[in-house]
């Protein structure tokens, strides 16, 4: 299992664009990594063409994408047509998708559904996401079950609000999007927050303590 502020594993694997060693492939970009149960299958045909065609906004954030399963590179490339048609895809396939045959990244990484299992009885890699940030650092992990198709607008969400962060002393709130009002951290003393969010408003509650305190977007 890899923890949150762990470094992630510098794994080296085949994919369907060759030999991939996972921090040299991220360089000094962001990274998602994002497992699913099985090529040739409903939903996973679903997710897959959807990252596919986000692709270019992932970019525009400096992240690059990977996918894998416990299936070959042979039957990634094969499934990749069936993507391409049921999602109106053309072009070459925008990321690569690694093959993990033995399970040993998806055991390590704790991406196992101990429900979901092939027709030999091996267990299937649930639906995992993983952002990994350009010291290499976990940043957010999310788990899903096979049963249930992620929304990939969130993790888009997710890594603004999380590039925000890195570099800006606020936080972001439920449901926040790219532009909206952000959070000043707790651990910002009043002066400060004066001077780095000078139209930051502290709102008043019940408590009467001052801890809910809004800022603009800060650019």
């Amino acid at each position: 299992m890899v923890n949150l502020g762990d470094v992630f594993p510098n794994f080296s694997a085949e994919s369907t664009q060759g030999t991939i060693k996972f921090h040299d492939y991220l360089g000094d970009s962001w990274g998602i990594l994002f497992s699913h149960p099985a090529d040739y299958t409903p939903v996973c045909t679903t997710e897959l063409g959807r990252v596919a065609k986000l692709a270019p906004e992932f970019t525009k954030r400096n992240v690059k994408l990977m996918a894998l399963s416990c299936d070959s590179v042979a039957s990634h490339n094969g499934w990749i047509k069936d993507i391409q048609a049921y999602n109106n895809l053309s072009g070459d396939f925008p990321y690569p998708i690694v093959a993990d045959e033995n399970r040993d990244l998806a055991v390590s990484l704790g991406m196992v559904d101990p429900d979901e299992k092939d027709a030999a009885g091996m267990p299937l890699t649930c639906r995992a996401a993983f952002v990994v940030g350009p010291d290499k650092k976990l940043k957010l992990s999310i788990l899903y079950p096979a049963t249930t198709g992620r929304n990939f607008d969130e993790l888009l969400r997710v890594v603004d609000s999380l590039q925000l962060t890195a570099v800006k002393k606020v936080a972001t709130p439920a449901d926040w999007k790219d532009g909206g009002h952000c959070m000043v951290i707790p651990s910002i003393s009043s002066d400060e927050a004066k001077t780095l969010f000078p139209e930051h408003k502290v709102h008043t509650v019940p408590s009467g303590k001052s801890y809910l305190r809004t800022t603009p977007h800060p650019k």
